[in-house]
Order: structure tokens, then sequence, then C-alpha cells
């Protein structure tokens, strides 16, 4: 994963993130019940998050070349689109077999956070190296 394409993915899943929220105030409000509202708020919460994440992360790469930031950055990215995606796939079909990708989502942000920490640790011990 390039900075550009994770400055892309950061667009693209902002936009999303607009459209798909205002969508989901103005119309699916009108149709869906309260679970399915519910899902799609903690996708939009989720996916909110971690799109900033992505974004800064994308930011940080060009200025400092961290390999951990690259993973971390690939692995917020896809969780963004596996646990956000699948829940709003959730609300609007009802079919079961989302609920089962929701978590792997979940899974690889965890993964991302943790390759994020150590990327921020390793750049701690460079800076002190430098003193």
């Amino acid at each position: 994963m390039t900075s550009r394409s994770m400055l892309i993915f950061a667009a693209i899943s902002g936009f999303v993130y607009v459209a798909f929220g205002a969508f989901g105030a103005h119309v699916l409000s009108q149709s869906l019940g309260d679970a399915e509202m519910a899902w799609i708020h903690t996708g939009l919460t989720y996916q909110s998050i971690h799109t900033l994440v992505v974004m800064i992360l994308g930011v940080a790469m060009q200025r400092q070349r961290n390999v951990w930031f690259y993973w971390s950055s690939a692995f917020l990215a896809l969780g963004t689109v596996l646990f956000s995606g699948s829940l709003y796939c959730l609300a609007l079909s009802h079919l079961r077999l989302f609920a089962f990708v929701t978590p792997i989502g979940g899974t690889l942000f965890l993964v991302g956070w943790i390759l994020l920490l150590i990327g921020a640790l390793r750049l701690k011990k460079k800076a002190e190296r430098h003193e």
C-alpha cells in the first residue's frame, strides 16, 4: 500500500460515509427498523474513525518510511470494508452470512491498531538514536 493509495481509499471511504449516512438518515430511516438502523449507525461510526486514521497514516507515510504504517493502513482499510460493509449489507438484506464477515473486519481493525502501535514504538526508538 502506498501513501497515494491510502489517501485515495480515505477519499472514497469518506465520500461513501457521508453519502450513505445521509441516505440512511433521510431514506432508510423511513423503511428500516431500529435494529437495522443501529447496525448502520455502528458501521458509520467505525468507518468514520478508521477512514480518518487511514488518511493520517497516508500523510505519515509520506514523511516517514515505516513499513508498520503501511501494513497498519492496509489492515485498517480492509477492516473498514469488511466490518462496516458487512453491517450495511446485513441491515439492507438480512442475509445472516454477513454477520460472519463482521468479526473478521473487527479482527483486522485490531491487527491494524497493533501494527500502528509497533510502528509508533519504532519511531520513538529511532528518535532516541538520533539524539
